[in-house]
């Protein structure tokens, strides 16, 4: 358990929040990492400015792992501990399922960086999310590749809800435009096989629907070593390429990989303010996912100020919620094919990192 408290504050006055994070593996640690670091600085900034009505905000953290079942039994012991709200998540499956969880307990859910479109079974009061729907952020993707010349898109996709729901929000916005969509075989783990598979295709973008480091980073190598692909384009929609991991993994061969990141042209100044407290937290630049870690604790500190820590008063503040976060101000609103309180829109990006300079990004297209 992580709290933010001074060791004067009495425990029994704590406001609990409840914050799942994948922080193990398999799980993707690096965007965990960066997920804790900007819930903590949150916290950590409402307990100084006097928490709750006086009483002090404590995190109350579960890791994940990436794994549904252990989501689900964190929920449930979290709201046994009297949480009056849920927070976090990364992997849009493993959300998916704590969604649901906190749906049928009546636990209020912000979900800070989860996009699967379909978030519960059905539609809820209990659950919001602050990054878009994943049809949102992939149509605009699919936008960037027709603007740039590309019709003919193989993917390489592993086994998952969140992976085929790409590939088929894709294929449906391309087809329109003259444009195919390909799976390649990816249960082989010999890579050339997908170089093979890409030449016999034609194809002229490869992406990336694939874990990162493994498989991602020696289909990267393979791609870039294959003189019969010295055109392709390889993209990685779900944003492998924003954390530092990706350039220390793959170096030269990681830039010119197109991603999708939530985040403004510009940072107005409370974001630009957060985003160097992070860096200095998490010594290297903060990611998205790090202010979206920081934007749900915002949000929920703000219901929380308003409404106070009755679960049922929370949910229903969803459409209420009008916050001034990190990336612009924050409204709820019933988005169709999302079946929960959803903020339309945070800022999409699609980024690179640049060829002559892979620590530095830049932007091909917002929306």
């Amino acid at each position: 358990m992580i709290t933010q408290l001074r060791p004067s504050q009495p425990v029994g006055t704590n406001v609990r929040i409840g914050a799942i994070v994948p922080l193990t593996p398999p799980g993707w640690t690096e965007a965990g990492r960066h997920l804790l670091a900007g819930l903590e600085l949150a916290a950590h900034e409402v307990n100084d400015g006097g928490g709750i009505l006086g009483r002090p905000l404590e995190l109350v953290v579960r890791d994940t792992a990436a794994d549904p079942d252990r989501a689900v039994a964190a929920v449930e012991e979290l709201a046994g501990l009297g949480v009056a709200a849920l927070t976090g998540e990364y992997h849009s499956v493993v959300a998916r399922a704590a969604a649901g969880r906190a749906d049928a307990l009546g636990l209020p859910f912000l979900c800070s960086s989860a996009v699967l479109d379909a978030l519960t079974d059905r539609p809820t009061d209990w659950v919001a999310r602050l990054p878009p729907a994943q049809s949102h952020g992939w149509r605009l993707y699919a936008d960037h590749l027709l603007r740039t010349g590309h019709t003919r898109i193989a993917v390489a996709a592993q086994p998952s809800v969140y992976w085929a729901s790409g590939t088929r929000i894709l294929r449906d916005h391309l087809a329109p435009h003259g444009g195919t969509v390909v799976e390649l075989d990816t249960d082989t783990p010999d890579p050339t096989a997908v170089c093979d598979e890409l030449v016999a295709h034609g194809a002229t973008v490869l992406l990336l629907l694939v874990s990162h480091p493994e498989p991602a980073v020696p289909i990267v190598r393979a791609v870039r070593r294959d003189r019969r692909l010295a055109r392709v384009l390889i993209g990685a929609p779900a944003g492998q390429p924003e954390l530092p991991g990706w350039a220390a993994s793959l170096g030269e061969d990681g830039a010119a990989v197109p991603f999708l990141r939530y985040l403004p042209e510009r940072l107005g100044p409370l974001g630009a303010r957060v985003e160097s407290a992070l860096r200095e937290r998490l010594g290297e630049a903060p990611s998205f996912v790090a202010l979206e870690g920081y934007d749900a604790v915002l949000v929920l500190a703000e219901v929380l100020r308003a409404h106070g820590t009755d679960r049922a008063r929370i949910a229903e503040a969803w459409p209420r919620v009008a916050v001034e976060g990190t990336r612009g101000r924050i409204r709820f609103s019933r988005t169709p094919g999302t079946g929960v309180w959803q903020w339309t829109w945070p800022p999409v990006q699609v980024v690179d990192r640049d060829p002559a300079e892979p620590g530095r990004f830049r932007v091909l297209h917002a929306g």
